[in-house]
């Protein structure tokens, strides 16, 4: 069990043209309307993304060890530029090798990308538009999940040859599992290169992160 939690958040209420409440997650019973693609009325609703990723920094450096980089240079982590403004970066580095690295991206959206390891980024919104319909809470959800499985050594990359060559990686849940595959043209040429050593090393996934040293 993670001694993880999540700070107390009272995110604001959100309103239509009409004054009645906006149940972001719930706004659908079937195909969204035509005009809600692309369109983003409330993209604040996310505010809370930053503090969650916050505590999830904090909750990382206190508990395991790390070294901790924050400035705008960490963003470069990131295979590709954020789709918005960086307002703040942060890398959570384990001082074992074996071990992924997690760098936290804010942005101005607001909204966070992860960079996990070294050949996968993953963005909370992806989207954030009103037919997607996404709140903060199960995005958050996400982000927890999946740090949380990379910190107990439950995250696996994997590079794919063949006729179809490509990248996969996969989380391991306490209730569950998520994985996904990439063509691995989408991605630099050197960082490619630069992960295949790494990950042949790693053929049983990336390891679990060494606890702080508590002391006498």
């Amino acid at each position: 069990m993670s001694s993880y939690v999540r700070p107390l958040i009272e995110a604001p209420t959100y309103r239509d043209s009409e004054g009645a409440v906006i149940n972001y997650g719930n706004r659908w019973s079937g195909s969204p309307p035509e005009d809600a693609y692309s369109v983003d009325t409330h993209p604040e609703r996310f505010a809370p993304l930053h503090v969650v990723a916050d505590a999830l920094i904090t909750h990382l450096s206190e508990v395991y060890d790390v070294d901790i980089t924050e400035g705008s240079e960490t963003a470069s982590d990131l295979l590709h530029p954020a789709f918005h403004d960086v307002v703040r970066s942060v890398r959570v580095q384990p001082n074992d090798q074996r071990c992924a690295s997690l760098t936290f991206v804010f942005t101005a959206y607001p909204g966070i990308c992860l960079h996990a390891g070294v050949l996968h980024d993953f963005h909370y919104p992806v989207c954030g538009c009103d037919a997607c319909d996404e709140n903060w809470e199960s995005e958050a959800d996400d982000l927890e999940q999946q740090v949380l499985a990379t910190v107990r050594g439950n995250y696996r990359e994997t590079i794919e040859c063949g006729l179809r060559p490509g990248i996969h990686y996969a989380f391991t849940y306490p209730d569950g599992a998520r994985s996904g595959r990439a063509r691995s043209q989408e991605l630099p040429a050197q960082r490619l290169a630069d992960a295949k050593p790494i990950l042949r090393d790693l053929r049983d996934g990336w390891g679990p992160w060494p606890h702080a040293a508590t002391g006498c």
